[in-house]
C-alpha cells in the first residue's frame, strides 16, 4: 500500500469480476438489446416461473424471498435499461424508455397485490 490506496480484497476481485456485466449494465456500458432482452425479459420469465411454483407449492416463505429478490432485481434492471438505452437508435432508445416506465408501474403494482395475497394467507394460519 505505498501508493495510499487499498487494493480490493479477493472476494471484492471475484465478485466484481464476476459481475462485471451486471455493472456495466447499470453504468450504461451494455448494449440495449442484450440488456433489454437478456436481462429484462428473460430474468424476469425466470421469476415468474419459479414464483409460480412456489405458489404451486404453497410455499409462503419462498413466494415471500422471490418477491423481496424480484423487487431488488427489478430496481436495477429499470434503471439498467433506462441508463443502456443512449446505446441505442434513438426510436429504441425512447421505446425502451417509456416500455421501462411501463414496466415499473406494472411490476409495483404486481409486487403490491402479490405481497397482499401473501398477508392474507400468514394471517389465515
Amino acid at each position: 500500500m505505498t501508493s495510499g490506496r487499498r487494493s480490493k480484497s479477493f472476494v471484492a476481485r471475484v465478485t466484481s469480476g464476476f459481475f462485471e456485466p451486471e455493472l456495466r449494465a447499470w453504468h450504461g456500458a451494455e448494449p440495449l438489446g442484450k440488456v433489454f432482452w437478456g436481462y429484462g425479459v428473460s430474468a424476469s420469465a425466470i421469476f415468474v416461473f419459479l414464483h409460480v411454483l412456489a405458489i404451486h407449492e404453497g410455499r409462503l416463505v419462498a413466494q415471500q424471498l422471490l418477491l423481496f429478490g424480484f423487487a431488488g432485481y427489478t430496481i436495477w434492471i429499470l434503471v439498467s435499461v433506462w441508463r443502456c438505452a443512449t446505446n441505442a437508435h434513438p426510436f429504441w432508445g425512447l421505446l425502451a424508455r417509456w416500455l421501462t416506465v411501463a414496466w415499473a408501474g406494472n411490476t409495483a403494482l404486481l409486487i403490491f397485490f402479490l405481497q397482499l395475497d401473501l398477508v392474507t394467507r400468514y394471517l389465515e394460519h
